[in-house]
């Protein structure tokens, strides 16, 4: 777990006289869990934007390995291993639970609509494949979200919701996955299971790694394996959740200036 898979370098991202995130560093390393919490409005989710290439940073850098993420697409970046949630639900509610993680896999999947009107066998043979390992994967990720594969996805539980769409994201097969809150609305027995998910998801694919927005400190304490602190767009703190919880700057970010925010 040497080798960072993620990193950023002084990653600044302006909106005209707003500064959303200021000269942040960060790095991910292979299989590792990377929690990061801040107050509201601290800039977390503008982070994953400009990670993910729906915003373009400012100034500074981002790498996956040793590839220069800055000015690609969000389906690019996509394409070359990051995949993530929202903090709202973006789910095709009318499709079953199964075509939704079949679109997961847009980017690993060759047919499109000429090979579905020239070679329509071929297409038809890639699209089952994809529904035999969109299965595997509700599988891997719930069983019970698996049972509930051939239903519409507005029909589902938010936790089960949720789930889905952590499957979806795993469809295009990501080196880096990213959640953002992926706990909210959830109460303590749904973010337990939850929780146990992610460990299960991490033990079958030991190189995935994972950044996760949240602020449930419950998971925060016992999930990831470190946690870096966000506040006005700057890094604070960096290590162990057990390490940073009592360092005095944290705390004021939660309990201080910001605690009517936070």
């Amino acid at each position: 777990m040497s080798t960072s898979v993620l990193r950023g370098e002084g990653l600044t991202m302006r909106f005209g006289g707003l500064v959303a995130i200021d000269s942040v560093d960060f790095s991910l390393r292979p299989g590792e869990i990377l929690g990061i919490i801040g107050p509201n409005g601290a800039g977390k989710s503008t982070l994953f934007n400009v990670i993910s290439g729906l915003y373009r940073a400012s100034a500074g850098k981002v790498f996956l390995g040793e590839r220069l993420l800055n000015g690609q697409a969000a389906h690019n970046v996509t394409r070359f291993g990051i995949a993530r949630t929202f903090q709202s639900s973006r789910l095709f509610s009318d499709l079953s639970v199964l075509d939704n993680v079949i679109i997961g896999m847009h980017t690993r999947l060759r047919s499109g609509v000429l090979d579905a009107l020239l070679r329509p066998s071929r297409a038809r043979a890639e699209l089952l494949m994809a529904a035999g390992h969109a299965s595997e994967l509700l599988a891997a990720v719930s069983t019970g979200l698996h049972a509930q594969r051939h239903r519409p996805a507005c029909e589902l539980a938010q936790a089960d919701r949720r789930r889905l769409e952590i499957a979806r994201a795993l469809a295009s097969d990501p080196k880096v996955l990213m959640l953002d809150e992926p706990s909210s609305g959830m109460d303590d027995r749904d973010t337990d299971a939850l929780m146990n998910d992610i460990r299960a998801i991490s033990a079958q694919r030991p190189d995935l790694s994972v950044m996760i927005i949240e602020h449930d400190m419950r998971l925060v304490a016992e999930l990831p394996h470190r946690v870096m602190v966000i506040d006005y767009g700057r890094k604070i703190a960096d290590g162990q959740f057990a390490d940073i919880r009592s360092m005095p700057r944290v705390q004021e970010a939660y309990l201080g200036r910001r605690a009517s925010n936070a």
